[in-house]
């Protein structure tokens, strides 16, 4: 057998984890790759606050991509704890995808990233996203100014959004990665339980409802989730915590309209996922200052 059947042969596979700033759109390439959504989207920083794996699979190759917080210098204990979150991926993955908005000016928050990434030692691609929200002549100008950042394996342009050049960057990775074994079952798509999803989408729809100073001081807990008898209809119980009397006024809104809609957003999203009818009960809490308290960081889950 010559060498190229033999590689074509070789079963390839490994963990890539996916960094980059707040909002550069790693979530939206995260769900593209696992063809359903099991990350949340918003144009908020910090929206992502766990680690979260999708499984792709191969003729060829098993590829678990892994989503983290955005890196960033933090302002709080829960700042500090998302960025360790990422340097801990970090150690633990075989390639290492970095992710720049080619729609913005690439600058200090890129470069911060970049010279963490000089430490680590695996493959890493440069992906230019958001293509599709750039004249090709401007692209150009951010690939020469993205080569500035370090050394990379690869530089790819792609648009999380609507697929563009993502089969591209999917062989890219597959070529970097070793031989190996199948690390989950061939129909799954993330590892991430149910039950923590549908609390992130919950608070999704806070995102997508709220302003200011609101969306940051958001965590949100499902105390319990399970179907009736006879299936048909999952209960969820869930409790969206704030740090301030003034928020939980925002989040119930008058006459309750405001948590209504948010239930019922997530609602529709979590049915979704669940494949059943969902009843939702929605409460709000106050924990003051949660963000600043070990204990409440580590109950919400925002820790390793």
């Amino acid at each position: 057998m010559e060498d190229g059947d033999k590689q074509k042969k070789e079963f390839r596979s490994g963990f890539v984890a996916i960094v980059g700033r707040p909002n550069t759109g790693k979530s939206t390439l995260l769900n593209f790759l696992a063809k359903r959504k099991v990350a949340i989207i918003s144009d908020k920083p910090q929206t992502t606050r766990h680690r979260i794996r999708a499984v792709l699979n191969l003729e060829n190759a098993q590829i678990v991509f892994v989503d983290t917080p955005g890196l960033h210098k933090p302002r709080d204990i829960l700042g500090t704890h998302l960025n360790q979150i990422v340097r801990n991926t970090l150690k633990d993955v075989d390639a290492v995808i970095f992710m720049v908005d080619a729609s913005q000016v690439i600058g200090s928050g890129d470069l911060f990233i970049a010279n963490e990434l000089a430490m680590v030692k695996t493959p890493k691609i440069l992906v230019l996203n958001k293509i599709d929200k750039v004249e090709p002549r401007d692209l150009e100008v951010q690939m020469e100014v993205a080569k500035q950042l370090g050394e990379f394996d690869d530089i790819v342009p792609i648009s999380a959004a609507t697929g563009q050049n993502v089969d591209v960057l999917v062989n890219k990775m597959v070529e970097l990665l070793p031989g190996g074994p199948q690390y989950y079952p061939p129909d799954m798509i993330t590892d991430q339980p149910e039950r923590v999803i549908a609390a992130e989408f919950i608070r999704e729809k806070v995102l997508e409802l709220t302003r200011e100073e609101v969306p940051h001081s958001v965590a949100v807990e499902v105390q319990e989730m399970k179907p009736r008898k006879g299936g048909e209809i999952v209960d969820i119980f869930a409790t969206i915590f704030v740090e301030r009397d003034s928020q939980k006024g925002i989040l119930i809104g008058k006459g309750g309209r405001m948590l209504k809609e948010i239930g019922s957003r997530a609602r529709v999203e979590i049915e979704h996922l669940l494949g059943n009818r969902v009843y939702l009960d929605l409460r709000v809490r106050v924990k003051k200052d949660w963000r600043k308290e070990e204990r409440f960081i580590k109950q919400f889950g925002y820790t390793e």
